[in-house]
């Protein structure tokens, strides 16, 4: 220990003494250390009790006992209470646990890891935040399904870094993979109880030992060792191929559930201060999974923190997205409080600089939604772009369909476009913005534009668990049909929103699978279903292949052309470095009045985006939004400094243009565009 932090090297260190154990406590009144024989698991040997320091309520103990390999508990005693659980016939899982065995149906080990591993100098990609591109992905579904990849590593981390997934990512053109939780966890109860398991895995075990069941079974065999170096040759294979890892992390709730879920950790540790309750003991539970982790208390924040650290430094992991991260900001009235010293501390910390942060900002509890209320620093999943992209595309064509109401115009759709000002803050730019349309919880894209509304009847749940407000169209048919329009119309409305998302400022997301129009059947709470219903099928139609060339194409034009990707929000009247400056026109080519703004009968849009260089040379680009199922001719603006205006992209067309001779469009002159479409323009210089 020392003076300057009583907090540091918490779990097991090796020392010259031996290995030495440090767990945190405030209120237990003994700690024992349970050392079990390396051939029965269920024998303990040798039990060693943990000294108490009062100043720091730091337990620690030595022995050479504790070495690589050795499995252990803790053994923890403490008063009663309302608020406390102690429970000392109980073997108990160290938080800083960097390995984990089962050990029966209900029982875990603490292992002690070899956490050896040779880098070869392969270091972090640090893929600028503008030039990112999340793919969010499932380790195993990722790779189960791909015939080219051995069988024997389908699903696991070493599939996932397979050359096969590797160069699909990279010719499809994503920068990061970002995977579902890894931290090890197990299924709840209830899921148990009816034969399913939790495969999303946001019901955490311990927060320093990734998952095993993903490793291969020679890896599993051999140990967490073995697991950890599979996980850690993933990740340094990815970063060789210039790929990015962030891992979707659960720091809000535990797998140890309501008060009467199991006791593996913290509860038996320290229930007072890990989680959030009333005096009674009730719990306050902020995340709809029984209970919630109290960040209010110093030592809980350190623990995320020293998590964190140990996956970006030791592990070499690139960024983080925090799963139902406000309750991770909430002080000690349970509220939620921007300048909370764990939400400012990740961003803040030395050791954390550089790496990815990205929130899902929101929880269940009372103001649990805190889209734009994190500080600088962090990016956040942007739902209020999820919706509008939804709505303009789907639910408002839905609309025009049944009543000729659109709804809405365009204008809080270029609000969205253009980076979000109006919800993040000028400081922090359009790249606190992660857009997304689709994620990993909800409708897949296909689903989308199939259902109108979920079909979760195979999760055990009689359709009541899932939103009910998905803002889908299903173009008049419920689900699969041999109708050609209406799956044109659904093709179209893919390309549609999966061209807005990689167009827009911000920080794009794209759920795996989306790329060629996977589909859950109309599950949008896939989370109990590890099956072909969510892995990733790799035997595709011709128009999924058609798709997956869109997806791909959109994603260069992006990388191309840095006016779709500002740094900045621009100012106006003033020139502002790695920003974008946009100008808005209606169909006629003509500046946009207020009223053109406001009606909702005008959807039809046109803006000129022209980067303000900083690190790479000056581009202009053109994009042209139709949003009526009619066609419109439109006369394309006359721009200062442009001269004509190349055809990139027009998502009217579902089989890419073959050759290489792009169309050229004089200012001024009029265009066709097609029903409910996007066209995309390089406005070309004199």
């Amino acid at each position: 220990m020392t003076a300057a932090d009583p907090l540091a090297r918490l779990g097991v260190r090796q020392t010259s003494h031996g290995g030495e154990l440090r767990v945190w406590s405030s209120t237990a009144t003994s700690i024992d250390l349970l050392l079990y024989d390396r051939k029965d698991p269920n024998w303990v040997y040798k039990t060693v009790p943990l000294e108490r320091d009062d100043a720091s309520n730091v337990w620690s103990a030595r022995t050479r006992s504790l070495a690589p390999g050795r499995r252990y508990t803790l053994r923890v005693n403490g008063p009663d209470g309302p608020q406390n659980a102690f429970d000392p016939s109980l073997a108990l899982i160290d938080p800083y646990a960097r390995g984990l065995v089962r050990s029966g149906r209900e029982q875990w080990r603490s292992v002690v890891v070899d956490e050896e591993f040779d880098w070869h100098g392969v270091t972090k990609p640090n893929t600028p935040l503008d030039h990112t591109v999340i793919y969010e992905a499932h380790v195993k579904g990722l790779s189960k399904l791909n015939p080219r990849i051995p069988e024997h590593l389908r699903g696991t981390y070493a599939g996932l870094a397979h050359d096969t997934s590797i160069g699909y990512l990279k010719s499809l053109g994503v920068t990061a993979v970002e995977l579902l939780p890894v931290h090890a966890f197990v299924s709840e109860q209830r899921l148990q109880k009816q034969g399913l398991t939790n495969y999303w895995g946001y019901n955490t075990l311990g927060f320093f030992a990734p998952h095993s069941l993903y490793a291969s079974r020679a890896a599993q065999a051999e140990g967490p060792a073995a697991v950890l170096r599979e996980f850690k040759g993933m990740v340094k294979l990815l970063h060789e191929a210039g790929l990015e890892v962030i891992l979707d992390v659960v720091y809000n709730h535990t797998a140890e559930e309501g008060r009467m879920g199991p006791t593996t950790s913290f509860r038996g540790i320290d229930n007072a201060a890990y989680y959030r309750q009333t005096a009674r003991g009730d719990y306050v539970d902020v995340t709809g999974c029984g209970n919630s982790i109290n960040t209010a208390t110093p030592a809980v924040s350190r623990l995320i923190l020293d998590s964190l650290k140990y996956w970006a430094n030791d592990v070499q992991v690139d960024g983080f997205r925090f799963d139902l991260a406000a309750t991770l900001g909430r002080n000690g009235d349970h509220y939620y409080d921007h300048e909370h010293p764990l939400i400012t501390g990740i961003v803040g910390d030395p050791e954390l600089a550089d790496v990815k942060m990205i929130a899902e900002p929101w929880d269940v509890g009372m103001g649990g939604w805190q889209t734009g209320n994190f500080p600088k620093g962090w990016s956040e999943w942007n739902d209020r772009y999820r919706d509008r992209m939804r709505k303009f595309w789907l639910r408002d064509i839905k609309s025009i369909r049944e009543n000729g109401n659109p709804g809405d115009g365009v204008g809080m759709l270029a609000t969205r476009i253009a980076g979000s000002s109006n919800t993040f803050a000028q400081a922090r730019g359009p790249l606190a913005s992660v857009d997304f349309v689709t994620a990993h919880d909800g409708f897949t894209l296909a689903d989308l534009t199939a259902y109108n509304v979920k079909h979760n009847v195979g999760n055990g749940e009689s359709n009541r668990d899932g939103t009910d407000n998905n803002m889908s169209y299903n173009h008049g048919i419920e689900g699969p049909t041999t109708s050609r329009s209406v799956e044109q119309a659904r093709r179209r409305a893919m390309r549609n929103l999966m061209g807005t998302l990689l167009l827009s400022a911000g920080v794009p997301m794209i759920t795996a699978g989306d790329e060629f129009g996977r589909s859950q059947k109309g599950n949008n709470n896939a989370y109990c279903h590890d099956s072909e219903l969510t892995w990733l099928s790799w035997d595709r139609r011709t128009w999924q292949k058609d798709l997956w060339r869109t997806t791909q194409h959109l994603l260069r034009m992006r990388r191309e052309n840095p006016a779709l990707r500002p740094v900045r929000y621009g100012v106006f009247g003033e020139r502002t470095p790695g920003s974008s400056q946009m100008d808005w026109y209606d169909a006629a080519g003509e500046s946009m009045s207020i009223a053109d703004w406001n009606s909702p009968e005008n959807r039809t849009l046109q803006y000129v985006a022209a980067s303000t260089p900083e690190h790479e040379p000056l581009n202009r680009i053109l994009t042209v939004i139709h949003g009526v199922e009619s066609p419109i001719s439109v006369t394309l603006p006359v721009h200062e400094g442009v001269v004509g205006y190349e055809l990139l992209w027009d998502s009217s067309n579902e089989v890419l243009p073959a050759g290489h001779e792009l169309p050229r469009v004089a200012p001024g002159a009029a265009v066709a565009v097609a029903a409910a479409s996007l066209q995309l323009y390089r406005a070309l210089s004199d």
